[in-house]
């Protein structure tokens, strides 16, 4: 590929990152199921372990499978470079690992999938990290909840479960003013429907586990790095900005500038939690991606499709879709995400919970399993499963309340779905 040259997404899904194998000439990516690689000789080795060259150690921390996986998805989005690893929870840890100590705490989105809140309400306070949880809608209130020991700002592009949009522009004002910065998880959205870094995301988090992989298959994570922020800019982010003991006072931003944030993840991140990506998910990743805009053009239609036709089943109390012209995020979609808000949303059914449950135990086609992002359509109470561990006040809050189903609609023909979840419905 001419470095000159701007391509197109489509172009960028199939061939960003990957050259023919210099070895074999391979044209697919290889798996290089490798766990340590050779040294020229002594210099070379000391040279890649100080920083000072680049290059392939130790698959716990670099792999040229993941490392093309890598470079695709920080292309995909706009960044400069992003650190794969072993999933999406991962993603999470490792994006706020560079930013965060003992007392500090991040401020996140009310609106996040259950097993998100869970690991930031009560998991990460193990590190004496914690989280205060704010509705984005309301950009003051999550103004009026930083404060002097705040690191980074959370949120998601468009929430699971609920699908709603968030205001990114809105929130990276907050973030900006207050010198923090904001991690966008984009994993229900993907690249090709939300690009947070152009509207002043600082990092870009995925569970590639869901649409860029596409199939169920694998799990994976990504952190993206935009490059853009100034860890140096204040004296909140030592991890980055200060002298690193390990390798010799090295300070990240001042020796790798806009590539600081990815080279703590990989030489410090990586190295020492061993979230690790192996290279055969990195390869079934890849190849998903390479369909990735035809898979969410689909997504997106069908799930136009079903939203519309559930919002007037009169066993449908509601339905979320943003994509829906009567939703309240309607507005917000456009400008956020004009190509659709992707195929993930929830409805609600006036029988409550025991008719989300008889919903769920009498579909065909959808398949009742706690994922999201398959081509296969997929369905789940999130109230009783992935949203359990909540209190009802907080599911509600999430967009899981306890009447709520969450469908993850496919890239089957619509037609079939809508029958399927009418027979289901007929039943209850």
């Amino acid at each position: 590929m001419s470095d000159d040259r701007q391509y197109g997404f489509d172009t960028l899904q199939v061939h960003a990152g990957a050259r023919p194998d210099p070895a074999t000439g391979a044209r697919q990516v290889p798996i290089y199921q490798t766990t340590a690689y050779v040294f020229r000789d002594a210099d070379h080795a000391a040279a890649l372990f100080n920083l000072q060259e680049v290059g392939y150690i130790y698959s716990r921390l670099t792999n040229p499978t993941v490392a093309v996986l890598a470079e695709r998805i920080a292309t995909l989005e706009g960044g400069v470079g992003a650190v794969c690893c072993s999933s999406g929870h991962a993603a999470q840890i490792m994006a706020l690992f560079p930013l965060m100590a003992p007392g500090r705490n991040v401020v996140a989105s009310t609106r996040l999938y259950g097993g998100t809140i869970t690991q930031f309400s009560q998991t990460i306070r193990r590190f004496g990290w914690s989280a205060k949880f704010v509705d984005f809608d309301d950009p003051d209130a999550v103004r009026a909840a930083i404060d002097d020991d705040t690191r980074a700002v959370f949120c998601e592009a468009v929430a699971n479960p609920g699908g709603y949009v968030t205001d990114l522009d809105a929130i990276t004002g907050v973030a900006d003013a207050a010198g923090l910065p904001l991690i966008v998880d984009n994993t229900s959205a993907t690249p090709y429907l939300v690009r947070p870094i152009e509207h002043g995301a600082t990092l870009v988090v995925h569970s590639t586990t869901k649409y860029l992989t596409g199939n169920g298959t694998v799990t994976g994570g990504a952190v993206v790095d935009s490059g853009k922020f100034d860890w140096s800019a204040s004296d909140k982010f030592p991890s980055l900005s200060a002298p690193e003991p390990a390798y010799h006072g090295m300070k990240f931003h001042e020796t790798f500038g806009p590539l600081a944030y990815t080279f703590h993840g990989i030489a410090v991140g990586l190295r020492d939690l061993g979230m690790t990506m192996n290279p055969q998910a990195a390869h079934y990743t890849l190849m998903g991606i390479e369909t990735l805009s035809l898979r969410m053009a689909r997504h997106c239609e069908n799930a136009v499709k079903v939203a519309t036709w559930l919002e007037t089943h009169p066993k449908v109390a509601a339905v979320t879709y943003a994509g829906l012209p009567s939703s309240p995020y309607a507005e917000r979609a456009k400008r956020i995400c004009p190509r659709g808000t992707g195929g993930l949303f929830t409805f609600a059914l006036k029988g409550g919970y025991d008719a989300c449950v008889k919903l769920v135990d009498s579909v065909n086609l959808f398949s009742h399993v706690a994922n999201l992002g398959d081509t296969r359509s997929l369905i789940i109470h999130s109230a009783s499963t992935t949203h359990r561990q909540l209190t009802e006040e907080q599911q509600v809050a999430a967009g899981a309340a306890p009447n709520v189903v969450r469908v993850s609609i496919g890239i089957e023909d619509a037609d079939d779905l809508i029958a399927d979840l009418d027979q289901a419905l007929a039943g209850i």
